[in-house]
């Protein structure tokens, strides 16, 4: 993604209505047992769109921002979507994107990703974590219903953000041709194919 002021301000505008409609919709409608997280799917889509760097960068503001709104301990959730950010940049990065149902496993992975990563960040500072089958079952939920807003979620945060994504960054990364080559014997000899 292009470093620019405009840029800058519209991930940071994603983020933050991310968190404010996460911490006063999304949170408050629960859907069979369940509530959607709309953070991990918007710093996901970014850090799809943008890479690595600007995947950490949303993820550490929207991280900070929602522990601000939620009033909970300062760093955990900004450490956590930090990671998530990151590492799905990094593969992005490194591997063909251009698939059309990629957000969905991305908007998963995000979620369990966050979701397993806080539990345990929570659970080693003691912070009156309890643990059961009920969240195991709230955790999946959650992924189910992030996996299901995440192509109209992606497709809205790729509207936004695409005048700044780098010229062929949505091109395929494929493998070239293999070479043609002639009987198994004479491979080696130069004489079948080019």
């Amino acid at each position: 993604m292009k470093l620019s002021r405009s840029a800058a301000l519209r991930v940071g505008l994603i983020v933050l209505v991310a968190v404010l409609v996460q911490v006063s919709v999304v949170a408050q409608v629960p859907i069979l047992g369940g509530r959607a997280n709309l953070i991990p799917v918007a710093v996901g889509a970014l850090a799809l769109l943008g890479g690595s760097l600007t995947g950490a960068a949303a993820g550490f503001a929207a991280g900070l921002l929602l522990d601000l709104a939620m009033g909970m301990s300062l760093g955990g959730s900004s450490l956590v979507l930090t990671f998530v950010g990151y590492a799905i940049g990094r593969f992005a990065e490194l591997r063909d994107v251009s698939h059309g149902l990629l957000p969905i496993a991305v908007a998963a992975a995000a979620t369990l990703g966050y979701d397993v990563a806080y539990g345990a960040i929570t659970f080693m500072q003691d912070i009156e974590a309890t643990v059961s089958v009920l969240v195991l079952r709230d955790m999946l939920v959650g992924v189910l219903l992030n996996a299901l807003i995440a192509l109209p979620l992606f497709a809205l945060v790729r509207r936004i953000v695409r005048p700044f994504v780098a010229e062929g960054r949505f091109e395929a990364r494929r493998r070239a041709r293999p070479r043609e080559a002639g009987p198994i014997g004479l491979r080696g000899l130069g004489l079948g194919g080019r």
